[in-house]
């Protein structure tokens, strides 16, 4: 696929703007049609799978749930490495 959209949802991107959301649209429309600039025939159909592509990505962005993931200095990531470190060396 196009290597060049961007990852628009969290934690890679803490906001998307519509621009971001209508340029992906527009790349993958284009990605998907061969077309980098439709004939003036196709014009109507290019932009209306361009406007589709951005609501669905919008919709998408809003439904879906992100969990945080632990971060390697978390206070909980390092007292379970600590937690495991005892019971590796046979310490509680």
């Amino acid at each position: 696929m196009c290597r060049s959209i961007m990852t628009l949802r969290e934690p890679f991107v803490e906001e998307v703007t519509e621009a971001d959301i209508e340029a992906a649209a527009l790349q993958y429309v284009r990605k998907i049609s061969g077309f980098r600039t439709p004939a003036a025939h196709n014009a109507e159909a290019f932009d209306t799978a361009v406007a589709a592509v951005a609501d669905a990505t919008r919709t998408l962005l809003a439904d879906l749930v992100v969990r945080p993931s632990p971060n390697a200095d978390s206070p909980e990531v390092r007292r379970e490495k600590a937690r495991a470190a005892r019971e590796a060396s046979g310490r509680r």
